[in-house]
């Protein structure tokens, strides 16, 4: 397989297209993608080309069935029904759609998957049940194996944790599942990498209503009644709301896709733009050598991060078009897979395709050779 040739793919569950921007940076033609959302859907038409269907992927099974010599099927079902910001309800009917990927896999039989979703479907003890299901399925035609990431190991401005089960087709990859998983987790340590600050990413794009970062979001800051005291600054609820302030020299929590009002996340402009000591940090000492706590708005220095830093820390690519209203952008990108998280994984799994795809053809030769 030469470099430059690329793979086809399918991406399901597609979204904004975060996973799709990863795997195109990692060589994949993506030859068909679908969701759900209008608005998610306009907008992977606008950043990818109208190749998504917009419906589910139940919907999309009979033509899936008629699709074959296909690569990589990738796809991210929602997460909601596992995800401990959500109520886990095993009846949630989202629950039920990693399934519905699986039978897309089955219906396609491409030479290898991606299956992506929240880290409490790999870990807790609530889904073990659903997931020993979903290994045993994947293992009947595919090595698979299941590996939890953060994104900020892979140059993500984010702590966001997130399962993948992965997988390759048997007779592809032609030795035992425990070599599969070693060198699918060498390939993967392999494209870890070092993330850029929120001071980064904001002092990049300019201060909000800037030109260059002009969607900001107007969800007023007031000081919390009573503060939730932690031994960090920027963690307890020192202001309203469930979007607490940023270290600037570090990295952001996970985005939630219900931003936009007071769940979006907090940053300092008077330190990130003018040198000024954090105004969280010496509000915190204060309310930790007792002061009172403080009634009203804070300080406008303190405002909510923008759409257009949103999609830089979630690593969508400078340009990245979005449609719908504010809060439709919002949710979109926090439902995203951040796009370099998703590239590492795809370099991996197409490394490794590329590497049997060489071995089929070179041991033909030395056969013959000898």
């Amino acid at each position: 397989m030469s470099n430059d040739q690329k793979l086809s793919a399918l991406s399901l569950f597609s979204g904004a297209g975060g996973m799709d921007v990863g795997f195109k940076a990692a060589g994949c033609e993506i030859l068909l993608a679908n969701d759900i959302d209008a608005d998610a859907c306009e907008t992977y038409r606008l950043n990818h080309g109208d190749v998504i269907f917009e419906g589910s992927v139940v919907a999309l099974l009979p033509l899936l069935r008629h699709i074959r010599d296909i690569d990589i099927v990738f796809g991210g079902p929602p997460c909601q029904g596992f995800s401990v910001a959500g109520k886990m309800d095993p009846q949630d009917p989202r629950s039920s759609l990693t399934n519905s990927f699986f039978d897309a896999v089955d219906a396609v039989q491409p030479r290898a998957f991606v299956c992506e979703n929240v880290k409490a479907l790999a870990v807790l003890e609530k889904w073990e049940s659903l997931r020993q299901q979903l290994l045993e399925r994947a293992n009947e035609r595919y090595h698979a194996a299941l590996v939890v990431l953060n994104a900020h190991d892979f140059g993500v401005p984010q702590s966001r944790e997130r399962m993948f089960i992965v997988g390759i087709r048997k007779d592809i990859f032609g030795r035992t599942r425990p070599e599969f998983t070693t060198a699918l987790l060498n390939a993967i340590e392999n494209e870890k990498t070092e993330a850029p600050t929120i001071r980064d990413v904001v002092r990049k794009l300019g201060p909000a209503g800037s030109t260059s970062n002009p969607r900001i979001c107007r969800a007023k800051i007031t000081y919390a009644r009573t503060p939730v005291m932690r031994r960090s600054p920027y963690a307890g609820m020192l202001f309203n709301g469930a979007g607490r302030p940023l270290n600037p020299n570090g990295t952001s929590s996970t985005l939630p896709a219900s931003m936009g009002g007071n769940k979006t996340p907090i940053v300092d402009e008077g330190e990130i733009f003018e040198g000024l000591k954090s105004y969280v940090e010496q509000y915190h000492e204060q309310l930790v050598c007792g002061t009172k706590p403080k009634s009203g708005e804070a300080p406008r220095r303190l405002r909510r991060l923008t759409v257009d830093e949103c999609l830089a820390i979630q690593t969508f690519p400078p340009g990245y078009k979005l449609s719908g209203s504010q809060s439709a952008a919002y949710r979109q990108i926090g439902n995203a897979v951040p796009s370099r998280l998703a590239e590492a994984v795809a370099n991996a799994v197409t490394g490794l395709l590329g590497r049997e795809a060489r071995e089929s053809v070179e041991a033909p030769l030395l056969a013959a050779g000898g």
